[in-house]
């Protein structure tokens, strides 16, 4: 072990204690980033703990759930896996996680799309999950070309790692055009008939500027898509989903692989995103050996601990607390409350600090105006932008009340049987998390998933 590894193992040590025992923090990213200013590679040096290899998960929206899915089925199967669980998807939460563990069979790892240019050249990772790309905090981000550079990067700089992408994005389908990689190609097989959102991040081809025609659309950009000028249209599907049912039970799809053939998936999540997100994991697990049998049983037992649709129960009544950072992830929400036809209550909370993005212009992308036919249907506004949400949300015909917690929403919602839906972006999701399971545990409630 080289002088700079061993100081970089021992200042990780030294802060992890610290932070843990001293100040109860979780320590999932200051070790690692103080470990790397001293061996810039320790990623690369730490790598060797990884017997069979490692996963890197990214895309704007699903990479946690992917991500910890995925990790739990490797471990039903039989494996022992490092995980960066708590979503600290820098270089500097990748090398904690990596710092904390001991040798395993499988790394797998979600990563930030403008990190992934630092961290997969190091890790030489067997496969790069692209889940969909869409318009994200572009105060610190820029526009998506911007993060497809970074993405195209990174796979230049390990050209044997195998890309898992996204078929339906034309944004994941121009990446892999280009890139060295090998690649595998997922996607849904059919219309799910959803309404679609005026938001689609991807209205021309990239690689003639021609205009895109769809036979149908899922949500976003997501699609059977072709150019109207070029041979550039949706890449023929490795890993297909098929026979999708959405209902206020759950959903279930076939996945159908050649030559593997197919297999059910059944669940107790709703939305269209789940689906996509469910087929990834699944399609890596099955690279990966994993038998159909230990995906289901993991899904079925998945726990995400992390605010990502998980359910309460408080004062007799069910709250659902759900992650949406973008005008995507936003319409994708409010597609699940409308599914929902019981008296409801919907709080947004949003905050713009640093790892939100500070400007919150992208809230006039969200297409709130169609709640607004919900009869007696009470929304609330809260988080640090409080104001400027319920500014948007009046001009979409709804007339938000402010609040300052999830305690306020629950006084204010009265005492009446209506389902409540909690909706935060990134920074605003943890304490709104920690209230509620506060308020539920003190009261003999339940969380759930799902």
């Amino acid at each position: 072990m080289g002088l700079q590894l061993a100081c970089a193992k021992g200042i990780s040590a030294l802060s992890t204690l610290g932070l843990k025992h001293l100040f109860r923090r979780p320590a999932a990213n200051f070790p690692g980033k103080a470990a790397l200013y001293i061996d810039p590679d320790l990623i690369r040096d730490l790598s060797g703990k990884l017997g069979q290899g490692s996963v890197l998960v990214c895309g704007t929206n699903g990479k946690t759930t992917v991500n910890n899915l995925l990790a739990d089925v490797l471990e039903e199967a039989g494996n022992t896996v490092v995980c960066n669980r708590t979503g600290a998807n820098l270089d500097s939460g990748i090398a904690t996680s990596l710092l904390h563990a001991k040798d395993s069979d499988w790394g797998v790892f979600e990563s930030d799309e403008l990190w992934l240019a630092k961290v997969l050249p190091q890790l030489k990772s067997d496969y790069l999950v692209l889940l969909n790309l869409f318009r994200d905090q572009l105060d610190r981000v820029g526009e998506i070309q911007v993060i497809q550079d970074s993405i195209l990067a990174a796979l230049h700089g390990s050209p044997e790692t195998v890309l898992v992408y996204n078929a339906d994005d034309p944004l994941c389908a121009a990446i892999a055009e280009k890139a060295p990689n090998p690649h595998i190609a997922f996607g849904i097989d059919g219309a799910l008939g959803l309404e679609q959102n005026t938001v689609s991040d991807a209205q021309m081809c990239q690689r003639c500027s021609g205009m895109l025609a769809y036979s149908y659309r899922q949500y976003g950009q997501l699609g059977d898509y072709s150019c109207k000028q070029c041979s550039f249209a949706r890449p023929p599907l490795d890993f297909r989903a098929a026979d999708v049912c959405l209902d206020a039970e759950g959903l279930s799809f076939t996945v159908k692989t050649h030559p593997h053939g197919s297999a059910r998936i059944r669940a107790r999540y709703q939305g269209a995103y789940m689906v996509y997100n469910l087929l990834a994991a699944f399609t890596v697990a099955c690279l990966l050996g994993c038998r159909e049998e230990a995906f289901q049983k993991a899904l079925d037992a998945f726990d995400p601990q992390n605010g990502r649709l998980q359910w309460f129960e408080i004062r007799s009544r069910k709250a659902l607390l759900n992650l949406a950072k973008n005008p995507t992830g936003f319409n994708q929400n409010i597609k699940l409350i409308l599914q929902d036809e019981k008296p409801k209550a919907v709080a947004f909370f949003v905050n713009d600090k640093e790892g939100d993005g500070r400007d919150v212009s992208w809230l006039w992308d969200i297409d709130f105006e169609e709640l607004a036919g919900q009869g007696g249907l009470l929304c609330f506004a809260g988080g640090i932008r409080k104001n400027d949400l319920q500014l948007r949300l009046k001009y979409a015909g709804i007339e938000a009340r402010l609040v300052e917690s999830a305690a306020d929403v629950f006084e204010q919602a009265g005492c009446e049987q209506a389902r409540l839906y909690f909706i935060a972006n990134y920074t605003a999701l943890p304490p709104i998390r920690e209230e509620l399971a506060r308020m539920s545990e003190e009261e003999g409630g339940t969380v759930a998933h799902g």
